[in-house]
């Protein structure tokens, strides 16, 4: 008589799996070793400190998804630990990487794109697998890809072009724009005017952000008249990725429209204040875990190191080859709480992944948008498509 299987369902964020039972389990113990490299970022001062940087941002993430992973594992033998190397902001990443490197092939890299690139380009990164956790950077998905570099950060296009789909879709087609100095602000206004273009919006009227008053005392003050000569438009677009000024904005410009960008209606990786497909289970054991909300690069470790535990779980094997190798097939496939599987894009290594649009206070909706079509994926409607990217490594 064949034996039956018996079915599991460790925890929510594990999705459902089938095991023998015991007495047919002839599994090997497998131990995996996952390395989180974080270069801490040296922060410019900004007008308000009310929302200041978690300092185990993305790294609690990860620690949610290692005990994730170690309740699946132990029923198949597999013992997961996470090693944190934390370098300062002006400490040696590269030695540190170069040592992250020799004793592990399992690595989180959380560090601009500069860092991240400099780290898969070392020779001791060669037939590992990394993950960036951080950069949104187009170039990474991009002219500067790398073979053993995936990406589980949404890169700064498909938060743009999500929130386009969703400002297409309300027919809010005239849009004006305040664009901060720093090099991200100017680069995610870049991403902003390329979004707009792509999703039939106009630009209609910009103006540079140049102010450097204490807007905590003269925000109705000074805002009204620095947005009274911007033509007419539906929304305001605020690019202010380095949290200075965007806050003042809202209910202080010169005409009444929403905001949206860095402020107001923003796009995110994540966003606590999603409840469906089971998030709320996540937020839930991330606050346990953590004692705050969950952030978009916590989240973008949770699903890297998810991403692992899964490719572990169906492989048996903790190969970086033999992970990438799954991880990039069709047959991967992640539960990301976000109501659809979560695949790797094969050609560049970038995470497929809905988009959350959203206020402080609630979900506006999750991007791809009804009616924004795809041949393949409707999720490849956000970010750099297949024939937008000059990623070779992938194919050669």
């Amino acid at each position: 008589m064949p034996k039956k299987t018996l079915c599991r369902v460790a925890v929510a964020a594990v999705s459902g799996f089938c095991l023998m039972p015991a007495s047919g389990l002839h599994a090997e113990p497998l131990a995996v070793e996952v390395v989180y490299l974080r270069q801490q970022e040296m922060r410019p001062p900004v007008l308000s400190n009310l929302d200041p940087v978690p300092e185990d941002l993305g790294i609690a993430g990860a620690e949610v998804a290692m005990a994730d992973n170690a309740t699946t594992g132990k029923f198949l033998g597999q013992t997961y630990t996470l090693n944190v190397i934390d370098i300062a902001p002006e400490g040696d990443l590269p030695t540190a990487a170069r040592d992250a490197l020799a004793g592990a092939g399992l690595v989180l890299v959380d560090g601009t794109a500069a860092e991240i690139l400099a780290v898969a380009d070392m020779p001791e990164a060669a037939g590992k697998l990394l993950f960036n956790v951080a950069s949104g950077d187009e170039a990474l998905r991009s002219a500067d890809c790398r073979a053993n570099l995936l990406h589980t950060i949404p890169e700064d296009g498909a938060r743009t072009d999500a929130l386009m789909q969703v400002l297409a879709a309300k027919r809010w087609s005239k849009l004006a724009m305040i664009t901060g100095p720093k090099p991200a602000d100017l680069a995610y206004a870049d991403h902003l005017r390329r979004s707009a273009a792509k999703f039939g919006l106009t630009l209609v009227g910009e103006k540079a952000w140049s102010f450097d008053t204490d807007l905590r005392r003269a925000a109705t003050v000074e805002l009204p008249p620095f947005t009274q000569d911007l033509p007419d438009h539906d929304v305001l677009l605020v690019a202010d990725e380095t949290d200075d000024f965007g806050r003042y904005v809202e209910n202080n410009t010169w005409l009444p429209r929403p905001i949206a960008g860095s402020e107001g209606l923003e796009p995110q990786g994540w966003t606590h204040v999603m409840e469906q497909w089971g998030a709320v289970q996540l937020q839930n054991r991330f606050e346990q875990t953590a004692g705050r909300d969950m952030r978009s690069r916590d989240y973008a470790a949770w699903t890297a190191v998810r991403a692992i535990g899964e490719a572990v779980t169906r492989t048996g094997s903790a190969d970086p080859a033999t992970l990438r190798g799954y991880m990039l097939s069709d047959a991967f496939q992640l539960d990301g709480f976000k109501g659809r599987g979560l695949s790797f894009r094969s050609w560049n290594g970038q995470l497929r992944q809905p988009i959350a649009v959203a206020n402080a206070r609630a979900l506006v909706t999750l991007a791809p948008v009804e009616g924004f079509l795809h041949q393949r994926n409707e999720t490849d409607t956000l970010g750099l498509d297949e024939p937008e990217s000059q990623c070779h490594a992938f194919t050669e």
